[in-house]
């Protein structure tokens, strides 16, 4: 009877969440890999999500992302995760990943500094991550730690140029002018939790989010949903269930406001301020929103996803971007 009534409530939470996707375009922000809505329910899966503002028609600001991972029990060992949260309850999966991403002005055309505008930006790093689930509270609290590069050593130029020379597309011209070599360090600390289910058919979730290091401080507090058939993301499978044959799919949706202290992609690194161009502290705009929906199918232990993004303007004179991504993960 609970159940029934919630579901008005749920209805509206679900059509104002899909009119404003409607409404709201941006620019880029990191891959997720940690929140519900991508949960493959096992401690052991590799996964590859790759990001691209084609899927958006544009071709500027956050222009590629790629993020690649592999979870395992034995990563618990790994030297870096002692710098992980660990909870006393709780199912545990361990990972590492790299992640590479880009950034661009509005036009890769000029050979010269577009001022009021993003500054080229390239990112590779590392990182050590760990999902606690509290199968009990139907909450889960994540922790990753990166380290990485920032500037022409990430390789952005060379590989946004091979990318458009073998397309055919417009080669960029503004690299020599991007944000320079600084070190990469960041702590992202994330804590979700279920607020209404209806089996596994519909799950609705909170969720809170602090980052903090050299690459981006922020904090940001978001709610999403998954609709359709799927395996209950607060559980963790075992080898049997992952055994049988499976069929799920589920639309997803995320919708969140970030508050924004530092951001280096726009601001430059926080050690090395030699950077030809940047966007100033007082251009910078210091509260954010993005949102996220997309698909998901699983067949037995493969998943495929597909995700459109959009995220408000992140500076001053800035634009409205949208991008989309790709996502294909194998448990084993």
């Amino acid at each position: 009877m609970v159940v029934a009534r919630t579901f008005p409530v749920l209805r509206k939470i679900i059509l104002l969440s899909f009119l404003s996707l409607l409404y709201i375009s941006a620019s880029a922000q990191v891959i997720d890999n940690t929140t519900t809505f991508r949960s493959i329910n096992s401690q052991q899966y590799r996964r590859f999500h790759y990001d691209n503002d084609f899927f958006g028609n544009a071709d500027y600001y956050y222009t590629q992302g790629i993020n690649a991972e592999f979870v395992h029990p034995k990563i618990q060992s790994f030297l870096l995760t002692a710098l992980l949260i660990k909870t006393k309850n709780g199912e545990y999966k361990y990972g590492v990943g790299l992640d590479m991403f880009g950034y661009t002005p509005t036009s890769i055309r000029a050979d010269t500094i577009l001022h009021n505008n993003r500054p080229y930006a390239g990112i590779i790093s590392f990182k050590t991550f760990s999902i606690s689930i509290d199968t009990a509270q139907h909450s889960k609290i994540s922790s990753t730690f990166t380290i990485g590069v920032l500037g022409p050593a990430a390789l952005g130029n060379e590989i946004q140029t091979t990318i458009h020379r073998t397309i055919g597309r417009t080669i960029p011209q503004g690299w020599k002018y991007q944000i320079k070599n600084d070190l990469v360090l960041n702590y992202i600390l994330a804590y979700e939790k279920k607020l209404v289910g209806w089996k596994n058919y519909f799950l609705l979730n909170g969720k809170e989010e602090l980052r903090a290091g050299t690459l981006n401080t922020k904090a940001n507090t978001a709610i999403n949903f998954m609709a359709g058939k799927f395996n209950d993301p607060y559980q963790i499978s075992n080898k049997n269930d992952l055994a049988k044959k499976h069929f799920h799919y589920y639309v997803f949706g995320q919708t969140e406001v970030n508050f924004i202290g530092y951001d280096a992609t726009l601001q430059g690194g926080l050690l090395n301020r030699k950077s030809v161009y940047t966007i100033t502290p007082g251009q910078l705009e210091r509260i954010t929103f993005q949102q996220t929906a997309g698909f998901v199918f699983t067949i037995n232990n493969v998943s495929i996803s597909y995700y459109k993004s959009w995220l408000s303007r992140e500076f001053k004179m800035g634009k409205r971007h949208a991008w989309g991504g790709i996502g294909v993960g194998v448990a084993f």
